[in-house]
Parts: C-alpha cells; structure tokens; sequence
C-alpha cells in the first residue's frame, strides 16, 4: 500500500511515518505537511492526492490550539472542518480510504453519570475547536455517504457496515494527547513545578477535568494497525467511530502528579477548579471516552505509557 500522512511534522503524524515506514503492508509512505500541503489552501487536498494517488490517508493535520480557535472561529472551522472535506472528497475521486483524527471534544462534557463516552453518543461540542472538528467528521462522513447509527456503530461490533463505501472512511477521536515533538502536558508541567521550586510556591493542578491521557505511539500503533490489519484501504474491513485512549481516566490534577512521581519532583501541589485561570475555549470536564474494539488490541494503561515515554525527556532517570 501508499499511504499518505497529513501533519506529518507534528505530534502524531511524526510517529505514525515512523510506524508506516516499517509496516510490512506498506511500500511507500508520503509525509505530507507545509507548505506541500496546507489546510488554508482549498486546492491543497485534491492537487495531493490526484498527483500521488495513495491507497489510504490518515489526516493528522489540525489546527489543535484549542484557545486559538476560540479567538478565530471562523479560521478553526476553516482548517479543522471544511479542509477535513475536502480531503474526503478527494480521497472519494481517487478510491482512497481515509482515517481521520478527531478529538473528545466534540462531546460537552456535562455528564455526571461517569460512563465514558462512546462513538453511539450524540455529540454536542461547547467550543469552535470541538464544532469545527465535528464539522470536519460529518463533512468526510457525507464525501462516504457515510449516514445514520450503523457508521457509528460499526467500530463496536467489529462487523462491516452494510454500505460497501462505508468501510472506507474510519474516524479516530482521541483525546489528551502527549508525545514528542513541541511542548505537552508532561512537559509543561515539569516547567512549571521547576518554577515553583525556585519561587517558594505552591503548584495550583486542575482536578476537576477528567480525561484520558493518550501517548501519541500508542496511537499511532492503533491508527497503523487498522489500516493495515483490518484491510481498511482495501475496503473490506473496519470503517466507524473508533474512540483510541490509552486505558484509564485522570484528572490534570492526578496526571500532573504522576509526571511529578516520575520525575523525582517534590513540590507542593494544591488542587484548584478549572475556573481558577480563565481561557477563551473551555474544554470539556468529562471527556473520557470508552475505547472501542481494535484490530491491535486494546491500548495500555496511561501510566505505563507515560512511564515509557518519560525516558526520552530530560529529567527524568
């Protein structure tokens, strides 16, 4: 198989071409990302793809700053929704399968039943990043005439959905995403408790926004296989909503904690609400989302993950 990865430079798309490169089902991988490719540019997606004519696309590319879309809606929608569209429909005019990666917050996030969120779930995102990421899934949905329950579902049964275009189209939702490269969660974190060990105070941690902390590898591993093992480009396999998480839930608070255990870092902490710092965006207090059936297994427990992934920063023994 080609395959085609967008974003290919950022946090995701770095380690899925890593992956790709070495799948034994794969021949050649395309890393796509600027200027090659650009979510601004309308023409971008179809020149792509009408040019190389990959087998399969997994669209990682996204504007993810999360309060940068809140303070330009209308650009979040531009890049997160209607480029995710375009992408579809050209992978539509050439046959390729498309997976695209999606987010938990296309959820609110206002249940208190504390049942995770799964692909049958009515989505009802609070912010432009979420809206716009829903935009993008329902735009490569209608480019599959990919409609009604049975899309939705078919990731929980593992069964092919009765349309023969569906098995095409597969949307990941993820959530809580840390990794190489840039600045995540973990690392942030470290920096802050640097500085409070130097300034005397106290480290405030969010507790209550609960998630589920997601190693981009893992992912990553999850996304190749199921391209791969399920036969997805080959349109005889694994179309849906899949939710992808490392297995468990925390709240920023416990994460924090874990990355400061990790670490060797003993710094007062203090748990404060998420209205202690004021954002543009808010995100979604429960976003836990309940993993569906992979072709790879289920995912590991974030802290495993989190351990392994530690090593590679400095810092940590």
């Amino acid at each position: 198989m080609r395959v085609a990865v967008t974003g290919a430079g950022g946090r995701l798309g770095s380690v899925l071409v890593k992956q790709l490169s070495v799948a034994p089902f794969v021949r050649q991988v395309l890393a796509w990302d600027l200027p090659g490719h650009d979510l601004d540019d309308p023409a971008s997606a179809q020149h792509l793809v009408s040019m190389y004519r990959p087998d399969a696309v997994v669209h990682a590319a996204a504007w993810t700053d999360v309060d940068g879309c809140a303070r330009d809606p209308a650009l979040a929608m531009r890049r997160n929704g209607t480029a995710v569209g375009e992408m579809a429909e050209a992978c539509v005019s050439s046959g390729a399968a498309l997976v695209m990666v999606s987010t938990n917050e296309v959820f609110d996030g206002l249940r208190t039943d504390g049942l995770p969120y799964r692909p049958t779930d009515t989505p009802h995102p609070m912010n432009p990043y979420g809206e716009a990421k829903l935009a993008g899934e329902r735009a490569a949905r209608t480019a599959f005439w990919a409609n009604g329950d049975e899309f939705a579902a078919a990731a929980l049964d593992r069964s092919p959905a009765r349309d023969s275009t569906v098995p095409a189209l597969a949307i990941v939702r993820t959530a809580w995403l840390f990794g190489l490269p840039g600045s995540d969660f973990p690392q942030k974190i470290l920096a802050a408790a640097a500085r409070a060990r130097v300034e005397g105070t106290t480290l405030k941690l969010v507790s209550d926004e609960i998630g589920c902390p997601t190693y981009a590898t893992d992912l990553a591993a999850a996304i190749v296989a199921l391209v791969g093992e399920a036969g997805l480009a080959r349109g005889q396999g694994f179309g849906g909503i899949h939710h992808v998480v490392n297995a468990g839930r925390a709240s920023r608070a416990e994460w924090a904690r874990e990355v400061l255990r990790i670490a060797g870092m003993n710094v007062p902490t203090e748990d404060v609400p998420m209205a202690t710092w004021p954002r543009p965006s808010t995100p979604p207090a429960w976003g836990v989302l309940e993993p569906t059936p992979l072709p790879g297994g289920p995912l590991r427990d974030w802290r495993e993950a989190l351990q392994e992934y530690a090593k590679l920063l400095p810092g940590f023994e």
